[in-house]
């Protein structure tokens, strides 16, 4: 049996089949080489260093699309073309996004289209006052200091986080920390409390109670001993001075008290004006502990109380040497003589 011919009219159809394929074909061929030119050629940072993108809050599409162009983009037209396939542009996501040399727009948009902005560290060093604290703080978040400070300072924040407004500061433990650009200042201060409950674990507490101490009044006779010295190696010995004067219900006359009492934090030495100057950190008068810490202090400051070292000092002075170290006595009379020594070397020195 013979196969019939296709007629003329079959063969013009079955032609334009194939045309229209091809067409098609070279149509998606030429489409996805298009598209994936766009989302995965570099095109941000080209051949530039790495830098960070900052989207604020309430920030419009018209604002992040000036901020990429100005030092960001390579080809506007790709970014612009995907901003409006992908919805980005009724859906801006404020963060802080860390961009890397010759990135494509797939690498962007994952990251700007879900928010997924970086992360950055909070390195809280010792800091004398509430106000430093706030500009540490507002540092890394895009909140002003004076708005962290007034939380710091409000006394129905202090005590959400078990504090009062005057020790609230005792919970703010030097370390890193990991936030975002974003979080309020109570996101940050979640953090600052979770770390202080760690670090308050049973040991901790059982040895603060050991020795007659709050967790709290702990830190404030730590924030003594961490404006004392800056050797870690010396800090229990000096914690041992100082409790072997609370113990004792004596003043713990420590210098440092009236400096933070008198914000007078450029003396080089402690006069008069110092010793008399009313405050209830003036620990010269008033028996006890200061109401409040002199300054976050350290986790080693903080150990050096709980495991302060036993002895019969009661004083102590800088080394006459200026070598950062202390000479310790068990008496006045010893402890005036290293004095003298120690005065005659600053006069020495011309510090006044």
């Amino acid at each position: 049996m013979t196969k019939k011919k296709p007629s003329e009219k079959e063969k013009k159809v079955f032609q334009k089949r194939v045309v229209y394929i091809l067409v098609f074909g070279i149509t998606f061929v030429f489409l996805s080489f298009y598209s994936y030119q766009m989302l995965f050629t570099d095109n941000i940072l080209v051949d530039k260093p790495n830098k960070v993108l900052y989207i604020k809050k309430n920030a419009t599409f018209a604002e992040v699309k000036d901020s990429l162009e100005a030092s960001f983009l390579h080809d506007r037209l790709s970014f612009m073309f995907l901003s409006k396939l992908l919805g980005y542009r009724e859906n801006v996501i404020p963060g802080r996004y860390e961009l890397k040399s010759n990135m494509n727009n797939y690498q962007l948009f994952k990251k700007i289209l879900k928010g997924r902005q970086d992360p950055l560290s909070l390195v809280l060093t010792p800091t004398r006052t509430k106000e430093d604290l706030a500009l540490k703080i507002s540092y890394k978040i895009w909140v002003s200091k004076d708005s962290v400070l007034r939380l710091l300072n409000d006394p129905t924040v202090a005590v959400k986080y078990g504090f009062n407004d005057t020790n609230f500061v005792a919970m703010f433990l030097p370390n890193t920390y990991e936030i975002y650009w974003t979080w309020s200042p109570l996101d940050v201060f979640d953090v600052f409390q979770k770390e202080y409950q760690n670090y308050w674990n049973k040991d901790r507490l059982t040895k603060a109670r050991e020795i007659g101490l709050t967790p709290v009044n702990a830190s404030i006779m730590a924030s003594i001993v961490e404006a004392e010295t800056y050797k870690n190696e010396e800090k229990p010995k000096i914690a041992g001075v100082y409790m072997n004067r609370y113990n004792a219900n004596q003043r713990l006359q420590a210098d440092p008290t009236l400096i933070f009492a008198t914000q007078d934090f450029s003396a080089k030495r402690v006069t008069e004006y110092h010793r008399y100057f009313k405050s209830p950190y003036n620990t010269y008068m008033k028996k006890g502990l200061p109401p409040g810490p002199i300054n976050t202090p350290s986790l080693a400051s903080i150990d050096a109380v709980l495991n302060y070292e036993r002895h019969d000092y009661y004083f102590f002075c800088a080394n006459p040497e200026l070598n950062g170290y202390h000479l310790f006595s068990k008496n006045f009379e010893e402890h005036l003589e290293v004095g003298r020594k120690y005065w005659a070397s600053l006069d020495k020195a011309g510090i006044h």
